[in-house]
């Protein structure tokens, strides 16, 4: 029972360490809020910065999978080229070392109870009372002693298991001495790291295991796991790019060909290299730092040495992925959204990006309906009609699945932890997502008069009608696309372009008002039948409705 009991407990001592990581993450990264976005959207220039990039993002918000998560969305997105990509990957490795770091210089060494309860009451009243970065300060000062109060209670429960006991029973069934039980190691921290979704929390495990000083578990084998974990952190990134589309995958193929690349090469020269690390560790950090620094230090040199080896060939790289993840036909790509794949998220804050470009997408998709539907007011082919009225339907039920998949979506990001400007944002972006499948539906409404119009009635428009018609459907042509690059914009309507989009609803309103009051008149004089003016109304009805949503989406800009 006992057993099972420190068992139980050496998992929640992890999952405390897990939550600490998370919240001290967010709350870093909602710190950083539009800098972030700006920094991941528009750097990269090269493939130096690249590395730079991921490096400062990846040692910021503590998690090298979340920034290859990000990183792959971004690719899935367009917002981020395949060779840009690779250079911040190569740099979040190198800046998840920084945990290894962090745990190192405190995380054994300090009594943790002494830090972390002073610093969850400073931290009490800043989160409860509040607002804005003040909240965000305090939710990363409870994720930074949650984390440390985590990994006490994961070294002290290691001990109620007697965990040193365990692995020296099982490592005496090895021949520590022999090279061939390496490469077992390295497996052995790629699975852990694969269970456990986080590289920081199996280094934090080996780290613990390797400062019990566990016979035949010594800083070989510790290295090993290590290594080993630079492989299995390579599956979240996999994960994600599942859904996604072909320069995603090819991302995450990027990512696990570097890791899996330098721990051939580190396995290759292994002795040679550990042993430069000890001397390393020695002449400049000094012998009694040896046990506490040495594991980091050979943790820091392997991604640093591999990035060094790579960073000349990303586009070799980039060219191997790309015959690895040929694009097989064009046809073979079905209809998805474009910057949102299935996969798992982002860090939420980073999310909305994704969201709003999907949004803007959307609006592009339901401004090409009105562009079929005005061909289908002119054709005079039937088979063309036909085939424009089946594309009109086609992009109809398309509407309606990208507003229930980017509904879904931003429900899954407002379950995060956000910032309340954020919040609001979802709110309006959800409103978007709504007014533009009535935009869709209404491009069908008005195909659908007119495919109505065809099937009952002999007559044509006549020509002032047509001149009539094709007056509003410039106007509200106009309006939508006015509305697209509202969408576009990060920032809010200036008071000019508000203005300028209720002057077009007010003009397609009051032209609605007067073609229904001139119908009646032309009508009672017998210049067309009352059904082909009952057609003529509905389109130019519909048109009207149509500018309204197109005036809701634009006032949640404003």
């Amino acid at each position: 029972m006992d057993t099972f009991f420190n068992i139980l407990s050496f998992i929640g001592s992890l999952a405390f360490f897990l939550y600490g990581m998370k919240i001290m993450s967010e709350g870093l990264e909602k710190l950083a809020g539009d800098k972030m976005r700006n920094i991941l959207g528009a750097m990269t220039r090269n493939r130096f910065m690249g590395v730079l990039t991921g490096l400062g993002v990846t040692a910021l918000i503590q998690s090298s999978s979340a920034t290859t998560v990000m990183v792959v969305s971004f690719v899935n997105a367009g917002l981020m080229s395949l060779r840009q990509a690779i250079g911040v990957i190569m740099g979040a490795n190198i800046g998840t070392t920084v945990t290894a770091w962090l745990i190192s210089f405190i995380g054994f060494k300090v009594s943790i109870s002494t830090l972390s309860l002073p610093l969850l009451a400073i931290a009490l009243p800043l989160y409860f009372a509040g607002k804005g970065k003040t909240k965000n300060w305090g939710e990363f000062m409870f994720g930074f002693a949650f984390l440390f109060m985590g990994l006490n209670l994961l070294s002290a429960s290691a001990e109620s298991l007697n965990i040193s006991t365990l692995m020296t029973n099982w490592l005496s069934h090895l021949p520590c001495d022999s090279f061939w039980t390496i490469p077992l190691f390295v497996l052995m921290g790629a699975l852990l790291t694969i269970l456990m979704q986080s590289s920081s929390a199996s280094m934090a495990v080996t780290l613990m295991l390797f400062e019990m000083d566990i016979p035949g578990f010594g800083f070989a084998q510790a290295a090993a796991l290590a290594m080993g974990q630079n492989v299995g952190t390579t599956v979240t990134a996999f994960l994600a790019s599942m859904t996604a589309n072909i320069q995603a995958k090819r991302a995450a193929l990027a990512h696990m060909f570097f890791n899996v690349f330098g721990v051939i090469v580190v396995l290759i020269l292994f002795y040679p290299t550990i042993h430069a690390v000890e001397w390393l560790v020695i002449n400049v950090l000094g012998a009694e730092s040896t046990n506490m620094y040495l594991l980091s230090t050979f943790h820091t040199c392997f991604n640093l040495i591999n990035t060094l080896l790579l960073i000349g060939f990303v586009p070799q790289i980039e060219n191997f992925v790309c015959w690895a993840l040929p694009i097989k036909t064009e046809q073979d790509e079905k209809f998805s959204l474009r910057y949102i794949s299935g996969g798992l998220l982002s860090t939420s804050e980073l999310n909305l990006m994704q969201a709003q470009k999907e949004i803007s997408l959307f609006a592009e998709r339901c401004h090409r309906m009105l562009g079929f539907v005005g061909s289908l007011l002119t054709t005079d082919d039937n088979e063309q009609f036909v085939s424009l009225y089946s594309r009109i339907k086609k992009y109809e039920a398309i509407t309606d699945r990208m507003e229930i998949e980017i509904a879904t979506y931003l429900r899954c990001v407002s379950e995060g932890r956000l910032s309340d400007s954020s919040k609001a944002q979802i709110m309006k972006m959800l409103r978007q997502v709504d007014e533009l499948e009535s935009i869709g539906d209404s491009c069908y409404h008005l195909a659908r008069t007119l495919r109505r119009k065809r099937e009952n009635c002999t007559e044509s428009f006549t020509d002032e009608q047509m001149m009539h018609i094709t007056q509003i459907m410039t106007l509200t042509d106009t309006s939508l696309s006015n509305m697209g690059i509202l969408l576009e914009q990060d920032t809010p309507v200036t008071e000019d372009q508000a203005a300028y989009s209720h002057n077009l609803e007010d003009e397609i309103n009051n032209y609605r008002n007067e073609l229904k009051s001139r119908n009646l008149n032309d009508i009672n004089a017998g210049r067309y039948t009352y059904l082909l003016g009952v057609f003529y109304t509905d389109f130019v009805c519909e048109c009207e409705k149509l500018a309204d949503y197109v005036i809701n989406i634009v006032e949640t800009k404003e």
